[in-house]
């Protein structure tokens, strides 16, 4: 029971990583139970009950007739969603003032050749998408920037919070686009600020849009 038990949860283990690593991202079907033996190298058995496992966690979900699909990266994230479910959007930009200007202190501070190319690029993906007027993809690639920012901060737990907070965040960003006058080039003072390793103005500028979304 023990060695069952032990492959059981090794089978779990290998089946997180790839949801964690977006390997098999959010929304995409995982690999029907055949390939799933192939993949681990276990039983049938071995592997619906990892699969169910990671269902009961809230990471799975099972599509009568279509198959299993990526709910969620994280538990944190389930938790984090049912918590945030109602809240409102105020609640939401002041949690994303509470962690968008530190990180952006610290990303300015931090962020290397490869971080300030990687946050360059999704700033001009924004102002594409905003420029051809693609709502969808306006929150995602606004989104995408600021995911950019939080991870040139080099700092695991911080990264980790955003992650969790990223439904929530995106919906903000989607009614901030509906209801405010966000132009192509609203990042570009944020964005140069870190590129130019200007903590104080990037903090600045991050604490004063977000201020300005609170009426502030």
């Amino acid at each position: 029971m023990v060695r069952r038990t032990g492959l059981i949860d090794t089978a779990v283990g290998e089946l997180r990583e790839r949801i964690e690593t977006e390997q098999w991202p959010v929304g995409t079907r995982i690999p029907p139970e055949p390939a799933l033996v192939d993949l681990l190298g276990v039983g049938r058995n071995t592997v619906r009950e990892a699969v169910q496992s990671l269902v009961h966690a809230g990471l799975l979900e099972r599509r009568q007739g279509s198959g299993t699909y990526v709910l969620s990266r994280s538990e944190l994230a389930v938790t984090m969603g049912r918590q945030i479910a109602d809240a409102r959007q105020r609640d939401v930009v002041e949690v994303r003032r509470a962690l968008e200007v530190e990180a952006a202190r610290l990303a300015a501070r931090r962020r290397t050749a490869a971080d300030a190319s990687a946050i360059v690029q999704r700033r001009d993906e924004r102002a594409a998408a905003y420029q051809a007027g693609d709502l969808d993809g306006m929150v995602a690639t606004d989104l995408d920037l600021h995911r950019a920012i939080v991870r040139a901060t080099a700092n695991p737990l911080l990264v980790t919070l955003y992650e969790n907070l990223l439904d929530a965040i995106g919906e903000n960003i989607r009614f901030n686009f509906v209801t405010d006058a966000h132009g192509h080039d609203a990042h570009d003072i944020l964005v140069e600020a870190i590129v130019a390793g200007d903590d104080a103005k990037a903090g600045g500028e991050t604490a004063r849009y977000l201020s300005a979304l609170l009426g502030e």
